[in-house]
């Protein structure tokens, strides 16, 4: 009886020691998987931010300076065009 619990001792200070070095692993994993989020991914996602603000900004600048004027100038012939239409019909 001695015998088996001297091994259960044993056997459990073992698993002590493994669950302990795996513990340690998986910190240092974690803190591997900081360091990369930080250093790598970071500098990805202010790179993607940036391209969408100028992205946003090119937007902007040709709606206000192509797309609005050709659609008030289109809006202006297509009603000066229907109105001749119903000005000659009239006739």
């Amino acid at each position: 009886m001695a015998f088996v619990r001297d091994l259960a001792i044993i056997l459990l200070a073992v698993e002590s020691l493994v669950v302990g070095v795996l513990l340690i692993v998986l910190i240092w994993e974690v803190r591997n998987l900081a360091r990369l989020l930080r250093e790598e991914i970071k500098p990805i996602l202010d790179s993607a931010d940036e391209t969408v603000r100028t992205v946003r900004g090119t937007t902007t600048f040709v709606s206000e300076t192509f797309v609005t004027p050709m659609v008030r100038v289109s809006s202006f012939a297509s009603g000066l065009a229907r109105a001749l239409r119903i000005l000659v019909r009239r006739k």
